[in-house]
C-alpha cells in the first residue's frame, strides 16, 4: 500500500546518501561472472520530468530522467563500471559510465566532474557536483531504457481499463 511504498522510497533515498558520503556500497553489486548489477539514483532529489520515450527514433521526449537539483549537489555513480567518457559534448559536462551487464549510464548536467576516463567506479561513489539541473540517461545497445525501471521504480501509477464491459439496461 501507500505506507509500504513510502517506507521504501525514504530506505532508498537514504541508501543513496549514505552510499554517496561513504562511496563503499559496490561490495557486492556484481556476482560472480559479472551477474547482478545493482542500481541506485544518482541523487536524492525528486524527478521533475520522467521518462517519456518518443514515438520515433529521432522525434521529441525524455529519453531519461530529469532531477531538480540545488547546484552542486553530489553526484553518484547508479552501479559499479568504469568511466569511458568524462568531458564536455554541447557545453554541459557529462560523464558516461559502463556498467558489467552491458548497460551505459549517462550524467548530464554536471559543474565539476571529479572521475577520469578509465576510472573504475563504485555505486554509489560521487563522481562529479550538479548545475541546476541533472538528466540520467540509460542505453542498452544504444536503446535507451526507461531508468526508474532499474531502482525499483516504474514511475507513478496510471489506471488502465482491463476490459470493457456492456452495460445491460432492464427494458431498452
Amino acid at each position: 500500500g501507500p505506507q509500504r511504498h513510502s517506507a521504501v522510497r525514504r530506505v532508498a533515498i537514504w541508501s543513496v546518501a549514505l552510499c554517496a558520503s561513504v562511496t563503499l556500497c559496490a561490495a557486492s553489486d556484481v556476482g560472480a561472472g559479472g551477474g547482478t548489477v545493482r542500481y541506485s539514483p544518482p541523487v536524492a532529489a525528486p524527478v521533475i520530468d520522467p521518462y517519456r520515450p518518443p514515438s520515433t527514433p529521432y522525434g521529441s521526449g525524455n529519453r531519461g530522467l530529469e532531477y531538480a537539483v540545488a547546484p552542486g549537489t553530489p553526484v553518484a555513480a547508479i552501479g559499479p563500471g568504469r568511466v569511458v567518457f568524462a568531458g564536455q559534448v554541447g557545453g554541459r559536462l557529462v560523464v558516461w559510465i559502463d556498467h558489467p551487464d552491458g548497460l551505459r549510464s549517462s550524467l548530464v548536467g554536471l559543474a565539476v566532474v571529479s572521475v577520469d576516463v578509465g576510472d573504475r567506479v563504485a555505486r554509489g561513489q560521487v563522481v562529479g557536483r550538479s548545475g541546476v539541473l541533472l538528466h540520467l540517461g540509460v542505453r542498452r545497445n544504444g536503446s535507451y531504457l526507461d531508468p526508474a525501471t532499474l531502482f525499483g521504480s516504474t514511475g507513478p501509477a496510471r489506471l488502465v481499463p482491463l476490459r470493457r464491459v456492456p452495460m445491460l439496461v432492464a427494458g431498452f
